[in-house]
């Protein structure tokens, strides 16, 4: 049997616009993935401890509020901290080209903006996920 991609997704911080974060789990779970939402008002010590606890394959966060700068990269010192360098960091939001790069460089592994596909991103984490050893 074939293992599935567990994610967690989450919305960090104060914003409380979760519509997207909805469509983006019912999507992957349409694909065949597990995804465990944990829902509005998370801190990055939340979502970190929960993918440690649900064994998550995948980390996805949606943030509309403007704290992508603050809150990634203390979800990266997290994922650092508890060993986790094998999990996929993604992301989604309105967050400019320039903090994208940025995110990128600091080890997010893609950030998906407004109006991309569904596709597109469930496409990214399957192929992620074959050349994973999570996948072994």
């Amino acid at each position: 049997m074939e293992k599935k991609i567990r994610i967690v997704l989450a919305k960090p911080g104060l914003d409380g616009h979760d519509r997207g974060a909805k469509v983006i789990a019912n999507a992957l779970r349409d694909a065949g993935m597990e995804v465990i939402y944990l829902g509005l008002r998370q801190t990055p010590e939340m979502i970190v401890s929960a993918a440690v606890h649900e064994d998550a394959d995948v980390i996805s966060l949606s943030i509309l509020s403007g704290a992508h700068m603050t809150i990634f990269p203390k979800v990266l010192d997290l994922m650092k901290e508890n060993g986790m360098e094998d999990i996929l960091l993604i992301g989604g939001g309105v967050i400019p080209e320039e903090d994208m790069q940025e995110l990128r460089s600091m080890g997010v592994a893609e950030i998906f903006g407004p109006g991309t596909p569904t596709s597109v991103i469930i496409d990214y984490i399957q192929k992620w996920f074959q050349k994973s050893p999570r996948n072994m």
